[in-house]
Order: structure tokens, then sequence, then C-alpha cells
């Protein structure tokens, strides 16, 4: 494929991506069951929840203190030609992941099932035909199933509306299942609400909130001592320091963009899309900028050498390659599905950008072994001095993303299956941490000043 039919092609990938949005409202519109061992099988969500602690504060609007899953309007329907029979029963299974191995069960060591077998019915343990499914020790009113069948003639069986509060911290699953070959050609419509006690917001989610708030108003202190030194030394500012300067703007929108991003999802249970969009767009094109600077400061641009010369072109193209691939990665990521990715699919959209990020430190670091020789030879002892401390500040940035890397590695491969939500929005959070500390090291040794210039 050319670069033209790629980029031609792109909106359509994004637009995919964009109208199957998901949110802690979710909705179910003509969902098909899929086939798991002898069961049919459609997965519903999973979101980490707080315990419930209603206020009764009135005024608290969705902050109220309570916490819940609330089935709505939820309809299984089938073909007419598939409708001369009465229907085993389409069950929804919601379960805290500590109880997963409640659900499904196995006759003498045999392969574990989710649906009632024969050996299985014959030792009492269950019902042919229906899930197999045990109390939890912890508490034996979990797992909730409950469901609903077809009678014979009928094309809709409708589900009672239900709200399950949930009483236990704990990541929740739910998944509609049914039994019966027969009706492998019903689909689900309707939606179910998931509530946390200080909001919408899935649980894994909320503290980046406050995260988020917290980053705007550091952007904000950084950004005020930055223009303030523009502001006093104006006549001296160099097209590098007015590079630092988007950035700084591109991060201040970013992170307020963020959080009214969260703050809206949270209100409303229906993620923003348009502001998600914005906040992703921002992020994009700040993280591409950042780069872009590091790398031509790297080289001894408005330093050793006037220009970039004939390298201008290979450095733009570098940065709209970066931007592409990250921009395309983190709309998939953030605008749609709460749930993770697929390890596959998410693999093929990191890869490109690992990559790139990876051949930008290469030519960095081989850029500033160059640039430190040329100003060791000149004698250019101050500027030495600075292009020193800032090695020193990449070389830490390098070695410690690379730590956080193998530390994330290790959490998602040792957390199968969610069972550290509660901590995984200190991932996200420690790259943004860390980019502005590597921007204020920046700020600090190239900030505006009476010898800029010289």
């Amino acid at each position: 494929m050319s670069k033209l039919e790629l980029l031609s092609a792109l909106p359509l990938l994004l637009f995919v991506w964009l109208v199957c949005v998901e949110a802690s409202v979710h909705e179910y519109a003509g969902v098909r069951f899929v086939g798991k061992g002898n069961a049919f099988v459609v997965h519903g969500g999973s979101e980490g929840i707080y315990f419930s602690h209603p206020t009764h504060n009135t005024t608290a609007a969705v902050a109220n203190g309570d916490a819940y899953i609330r089935f709505e309007k939820i309809k299984f329907r089938r073909p007419k030609e598939f409708s001369n029979f009465s229907s085993g029963l389409i069950q929804a299974v919601v379960f805290e992941v500590d109880d997963r191995e409640t659900i499904g069960g196995s006759a003498y060591g045999g392969q574990r099932a989710i649906c009632c077998t024969a050996d299985l019915a014959k030792l009492g343990v269950c019902t042919q035909g229906e899930i197999i499914h045990r109390p939890s020790a912890k508490n034996p009113d979990w797992p909730q199933v409950f469901g609903v069948s077809f009678s014979e003639d009928k094309l809709v069986a409708t589900l009672q509306p239900k709200s399950i509060e949930i009483t236990k911290t704990g990541m929740y699953n739910l998944y509609f299942i049914h039994c019966d070959p027969q009706l492998k050609e019903v689909i689900l419509e309707g939606k179910t609400i998931w509530k946390n006690p200080t909001g919408y917001l899935p649980g894994r989610m909320a503290p980046l909130m406050n995260f988020y708030g917290i980053m705007s108003l550091a952007f904000v202190i950084l950004g005020i001592f930055w223009f303030s030194q523009n502001a006093r030394f104006w006549r001296e500012v160099l097209p590098l320091q007015n590079c630092v300067t988007l950035v700084i703007t591109l991060g201040m929108f970013e992170m307020a963009f963020w959080y009214f991003d969260y703050a809206q999802f949270n209100k409303t249970g229906v993620r923003p899309t348009a502001t998600t969009i914005w906040a992703v767009t921002f992020g994009t094109v700040k993280r591409t900028v950042a780069r872009l600077i590091i790398l031509m400061v790297s080289m001894g641009y408005g330093v050793v050498r006037p220009t970039l010369g004939g390298l201008t072109s290979k450095v733009v193209m570098l940065g709209v390659t970066f931007f592409m691939a990250s921009e395309v990665l983190e709309l998939v990521e953030n605008v749609g599905a709460v749930s993770d990715l697929s390890g596959k699919a998410r693999l093929f959209l990191v890869l490109p950008v690992a990559i790139l990020d990876a051949f930008f430190i290469l030519w960095i670091f081989t850029s500033l072994s160059a640039t430190l020789t040329k100003l060791q030879v000149k004698r250019m002892m101050a500027k030495l001095d600075i292009y020193r401390k800032f090695t020193n500040a990449l070389a830490v940035a390098v070695i410690v993303s690379v730590g956080w890397i193998c530390y994330e590695l290790y959490f998602k491969s040792s957390d199968v299956y969610n069972e550290q939500w509660q901590n995984a929005w200190i991932i996200p959070a420690f790259w943004q941490v860390l980019s502005f500390s590597l921007l204020c090291v920046i700020c600090a040794l190239w900030a505006p000043s009476q010898n800029s210039t010289r």
C-alpha cells in the first residue's frame, strides 16, 4: 500500500474504532453470542467498583455513595424461523474476580465446562442445560445469576429491570450465557449501568481525574515561570525557546482536556468523544514536538550550527510518522471501550511507537555525543556545561523509563485477572510525571536570560 493510500484509509480506520463506543453505561445493540466450550457467551463488561456507602445527600448528584450494576431494557431477540419452541434459560452472571472459580465445573476431573453436562447432572450438582455455579465462600449471595427464557412463538424475551448493590470492593465481571444450540442466532439489546460511590468513572480510572487536576496546576505554575522569563528577556528569546513555549502551552491544554474528559465521564457515564479526541491530539502533538526539540538541541541547533541543513526533511518525516502512529494508538486506547484491548491488537499498535521511540533515543544520544565533542574542541565551556547537564538528565530519564517498562511488563503479566486494578492508574500517571520532570529540566537549563543569544 502506498503512503497516499495509507493516509486516505486512516480516517476510515479511525471511524471504525470511534463508532464502537462503550463506557460505564454499557450499551448492547444487536450483539451476537459467541461459542465458548459448551456455552454461548456475550461479555457484558468488567470494571473495578468500590463498595457502596450511601450518604443520603440529595445535593451530591452522582457522588452520593451508591455503587451498583443496573440492568435496563435488556432484551434477547431471535429470528422468526427459530421461534417454534420454548427455550432454556438465557442467564446473566455477575461475579467478583475472586469468585471466578465458582462458575463452571467438571465431572470426574475432566474438561471444565460452563454449562451443566449430563454427567454433572447425574451427580446432582446442577441442572442440565443451565450454568454451573456455586455460592461464594465469602458471600453466599454471590455470584448473582438470573435469567429469562423464550416462550413458544415469542421473538423477544425481556429480562426484568434489576439493580445489584455492590457491598464489597472488587473487579466485577458480567456475562450473558445460554446453553441451547438452537439459540445461536439470538442477539442482545439494552444496556447496563455501572456506578461507583463517587460517580460513573470505572474504579481503575477514578484517581486519574484528581491526578490530571493536579497536573493542570503544575503546568500553570511552570507556565507562569516560563512566560515571565520570556516577558523579561523578550529581546533575547531564541526560536528554540519559542518551541519550549509551545510544548508548555500544549501541555496545559492536554491536562485541562483530560480533566474535563474524566469529569464529564464521571458525571454522565458516557465518555465525551470530542473532548477525548482533543485531549489525545494535544497530548500527541506535545510529545511529538518535545521529541523533535530534544533531537534538535542534541544536534546543536542554534548552538554549534545555525540550521539542520540536509537533516531537516528527515527530522520532519520522523516527527510526522511518530505523530501518526501515536495518534492511532492513543485514540484506540482512550476513545471507546473502557475494557483493555486484547493483547494482540494492542501489541500491533504499540510496536511501531516503541520502535520509533527507540530510533529517537538512538539518534538523540548519537547527536549529543557529536555536539559535546564539537563544544569541547571549540572550548565553549559554558555551553559544554549546559549540554553535560542535559545529557545526564536524558540518561537518567532513559534509565528510569527502561526500569519502569520492566515493572509495567511484570505488573501486567502477573495481573491476568485485573485484581490489582486499584493501582493501575499509576502506570499512565508515571509517564506524565516523567515527561513533565524532563520538561522542567529543559526549562531550567534553557530559560530566557540576558545571555540567551550568547
